[in-house]
């Protein structure tokens, strides 16, 4: 991480809530140890997809460490899941890199279940033809596309006009199945936002969706109206957890005396996983992910349910 990332709002924040006080070695270990422990403690999730996170190249191929804030290796959650069950490997692989495509398929053969884009921050446009090797070689491999769609305010933006889904055309086109993050939601309804074109790409495309990761931070809440009261939106939703964003209850979604009971809940991972069995997401949402990243059934949990919860949707 960066200078600039570690002493921003959010990562301050986030630090002090993980009580991260270092940014050691030990510091590094006591936060892999704090997510495996997050994700067993969500004994409604099967397994948890952990992000790798390349880092900037320009368009040359070259790697730009002074715009590179965050940096997660391949090599570093291919070692974790490989000492975790329950952690799932999401490779990242900046689609300018000269070896960008050797790389997806060395994560491949590591058995990398996604490959995950934030384009905003790791600065490039997903329509731009450079990426369309990266698709073939997704298309032919069936590994499905997470490409953040939307605002960013946790990491730097360097370029905020490739937050538009519609810029992940060129990949729907090539048979690729791609999920867009957050649905394109922005930070407030009124403000840039493109669940509008995340809809229309839905619709259109039926190997496209969109993950619910963030939607339970309150900038995101208007977007539930949107995706509960449509149908056909409904069954393109996947499940995300936007760990280690926090998650809180929509209060015009539920009770209130539902909101009070989640907000007891200190796990995050948790948390949002609960928010959404009380905002009536049925089965087939929670095994779509599952079915989209070709992951043999699980045998089904025993349902938790700690106090009674609204199910305010069919």
């Amino acid at each position: 991480m960066s200078e600039k990332l570690l002493t921003s709002v959010p990562f301050r924040f986030m630090r002090w809530r993980l009580g991260i006080q270092g940014n050691d070695a030990e510091t590094e270990r006591e936060i892999a140890r704090n997510l495996v422990a997050t994700i067993d403690q969500t004994e409604l999730l099967d397994g948890a997809v952990v992000l790798a996170f390349d880092g900037v190249y320009d368009e040359a191929g070259r790697f730009d460490q002074a715009n590179t804030h965050l940096y997660v290796t391949n090599d570093y959650v291919i070692e974790l899941a490989r000492q975790n069950p329950k952690v799932l490997f999401g490779a990242s692989v900046h689609p300018f890199r000269k070896d960008a495509v050797a790389e997806l398929e060395r994560c491949i053969k590591a058995g990398a279940v996604l490959l995950k884009w934030l384009p905003i921050t790791q600065n490039f446009d997903p329509s731009d033809e450079k990426c369309f090797p990266i698709y073939e070689a997704l298309a032919h491999y069936k590994l499905p596309l997470l490409s953040h769609t939307g605002d960013e305010k946790a990491l730097p933006n360097l370029n905020v006009r490739v937050a538009d889904p519609l810029l992940l055309v060129p990949a729907l086109e090539r048979g690729v199945t791609v999920i867009a993050a957050h649905c394109g939601t922005g930070m407030t309804s009124m403000g840039t936002e493109f669940t509008g074109e995340f809809a229309r790409l839905a619709r259109h495309y039926e190997h496209c969706y969109g993950d619910t990761s963030g939607i339970n931070n309150p900038t995101r809440w208007y977007t539930w109206d949107r995706l509960l009261n449509a149908p056909d939106l409904r069954r393109k939703l996947v499940h995300g957890s936007d760990w280690p964003i926090p998650a809180f209850p929509p209060p015009a979604e539920l009770p209130f005396s539902s909101v009070m009971h989640l907000m007891r809940e200190k796990n995050w991972m948790r948390r949002d996983v609960l928010i959404k069995q009380a905002l009536g997401l049925d089965a087939d949402y929670w095994h779509r992910g599952a079915t989209l990243l070709r992951r043999p059934p699980a045998t089904p949990a025993t349902p938790v349910n700690p106090a009674p919860l609204a199910m305010v949707r069919p």
